[in-house]
């Protein structure tokens, strides 16, 4: 499993890339990603929303289309089940570690 925080410990230069998420009640979020991580051969994302990064982040499904990446949202129930199951494990380990 391959995963990596976007933090001040990356060992390579990056902007944070901004997404505007529009929530169910139809707001716009900035969000930020900060994490990646890999399930089942499938790239997922979480983000947190640029001016409230205290509130829970967001998982999405990376896709990609030739050189063009898009953040899907996890439709699936089961896919949803076993994404957060994954990045409860991946935030349980690195917590220990803290």
């Amino acid at each position: 499993m391959s995963e990596h925080v976007h933090d001040e410990n990356c060992n390579h230069d990056h902007e944070d890339q901004v997404f505007i998420i529009t929530d169910a009640d139809g707001n716009e979020h900035e969000m930020v990603m900060v994490y990646t991580f890999e399930s089942e051969e499938q790239v997922y994302a979480v983000l947190l929303d640029k001016n409230n990064p205290e509130e829970d982040g967001v998982i999405f499904r990376i896709e990609e289309e030739g050189e063009e990446a898009f953040l899907e949202s996890i439709e699936d129930e089961d896919e949803w089940n076993r994404v957060v199951a994954v990045y409860n494990q991946i935030a349980a380990e690195e917590s220990e570690n803290v």
